[in-house]
């Protein structure tokens, strides 16, 4: 089956009920891919794997915070989010300093550079969904912005029943 001939079959399913978690799951996942492989396919510049990139939109955000922080934000090990920042430190993208509420503790802050390679990739998507929604009829535009406050709905409901209550 093609994907246009799944998304209208999906489409057609969840019509005038309530949306089947499985469509959307895949409606979701294709999206993610879609972006990911797009953005390197039309910006090939960009090489930043994406556990950086939630890393650098979070201290966008959050600066300057803890490892531990960042962690429970993303849902990742401490472990893991020292080494993702450990290499981000070596690419110039974040700078960890100690923190001057307790000098025990270091925080991560962005750099400059973290700062405009942020704003590159996020001008990209921008660019990339924004192209996409174009090539898109006028129905099918409406539906996808009336879905949006429906959609952040959703995932503070999943982020609540995962245990994080914080905003992002």
């Amino acid at each position: 089956m093609s994907a246009q001939a799944s998304s209208e079959a999906g489409a057609a399913r969840i019509a005038g009920a309530e949306p089947d978690a499985r469509l959307l799951t895949e409606a979701v996942t294709r999206l993610r891919r879609a972006l990911r492989s797009s953005i390197r396919t039309d910006y090939p510049w960009e090489a930043l794997p994406m556990a950086q990139v939630e890393l650098l939109q979070v201290l966008g955000e959050h600066s300057p915070a803890r490892i531990s922080d960042l962690a429970a934000r993303r849902r990742l090990a401490p472990s893991t989010v020292s080494g993702l920042i450990g290499q981000m430190i070596s690419s110039g993208l974040v700078t960890r300093d100690v923190d001057s509420a307790d000098r025990r503790a270091s925080v991560v802050a962005l750099t400059e550079a973290g700062r405009e390679k942020l704003a590159a990739w996020t001008t990209a998507h921008e660019r990339r969904i924004d192209a996409a929604l174009a090539a898109l009829d006028e129905d099918a535009r409406g539906a996808i912005g009336q879905a949006l406050p429906a959609l952040f709905q959703l995932a503070e409901t999943l982020g609540e029943s995962a245990g994080d209550t914080r905003p992002e």
